[in-house]
């Protein structure tokens, strides 16, 4: 009979022959592009011998209904290299459906996101790859030093912690597109559907072990940036609708607050008048001063609810969150 020391040495020789057996992990890279002409061979060049380090790993650009030579470069790209393809949407759909094109056509166990303008260095995916195998499900990046405009950084500050108080899961930077995710949270994230989907919020919601790191953040070489304080308004509001019902729940206890309010000063003019007798005296200025309030306050509760409403509607509706015209890759396929 087997001493038990030579069954633990065929134990530990049986696993270190299964680690070597095991496939090397497959990393896919989408990349959404939408007129970034002028960084594109940068990109290529720098992101190309990133990848070149991995053992597995294909990059999937998704042109965005680019109006320049974006497509065309891809195209090229893809032409020459068998671990790339492009995927060319019909039109501009916006960044987060472009990702949801990108996540459906590649097949890592790991994707990773990245902008396409080079702020966030393609040098940094390792250092991703690492902290997922360390047993993370999403790894974000931190632009702790951003190279960008006072009112943008704080905008994206405003943004973020109320992304971290929504979500439930803080984080220092849901903007950051240099992320990585395991494949079964790219897959519920998919399976969801959604028409004005924040992908990096979505994705936290059903991941088990979040976390982020600090990536270097370089100036835009080329081209403009897309999102503006209008964009970051828009989406700060479909965060708000699309996660969580607390903007409609204040209205509904600011509403129970001003019926209480209201029966309050009822009954305070009912006993002045009582008092003091009947006086007109800045009384129309008080009522316009009250009135003005609580109308701007209707107005603001209308266009929350026209805000939850039209999402609703655009679900329903179930139209297609992005439209496929072509997928080109190393292979020739149309």
């Amino acid at each position: 009979m087997a001493s038990t020391p030579s069954r633990i040495n065929a134990a530990s020789r049986l696993s270190i022959a299964e680690q070597q057996a095991k496939p090397p992990m497959t990393v896919s890279i989408v990349i959404p592009v939408y007129n970034e002409a002028a960084n594109l061979t940068a990109l290529w060049q720098r992101l190309s011998a990133v990848a070149a380090q991995l053992p597995d790993w294909e990059v999937v650009f998704v042109d965005d209904g680019s109006r320049d030579d974006s497509l065309k470069l891809l195209s090229q790209i893809a032409a020459e290299n068998d671990h790339v393809k492009v995927i060319e949407l019909a039109r501009n759909f916006g960044q987060h459906a472009a990702l949801l094109a990108g996540f459906r056509e590649c097949r890592g166990e790991v994707v990773v996101t990245l902008d396409a303008d080079l702020q966030n260095p393609p040098e940094e995916i390792p250092r991703l790859l690492e902290q997922i195998e360390a047993g993370n499900d999403v790894v974000g990046g931190w632009r702790a030093e951003r190279q960008d405009q006072p009112y943008r950084r704080l905008a994206s500050r405003l943004h973020n912690r109320v992304t971290s108080l929504i979500v439930g899961v803080p984080m220092h930077d849901y903007g950051c597109m240099l992320r990585a995710y395991r494949r079964h949270i790219i897959e519920t994230v998919i399976q969801c559907d959604e028409k004005a989907a924040f992908i990096p919020a979505l994705a936290n919601s059903f991941a088990k072990n979040v976390t982020e790191i600090r990536v270097g953040h370089d100036q835009r070489a080329g081209g403009h940036s897309k999102y503006n304080l209008l964009r970051l308004a828009q989406l700060s509001l479909n965060l708000l609708t699309g996660f969580s019902l607390l903007p409609i729940q204040i209205l509904s206890l600011t509403g129970i607050a001003i019926a209480l309010l209201d029966i309050a000063f009822a009954g305070l003019l009912g006993a002045h008048r009582l008092i003091y007798g009947p006086q007109q005296e800045g009384a129309m200025w008080t009522l316009f001063a009250v009135l003005f309030f609580f109308v701007g306050l209707l107005f603001l509760a209308l266009g929350l609810i026209g805000e939850y409403v039209g999402r609703i509607y655009m679900e329903v509706r179930r139209r297609p969150t992005y439209l496929v015209r072509a997928v080109h890759d190393g292979r020739g396929r149309p």
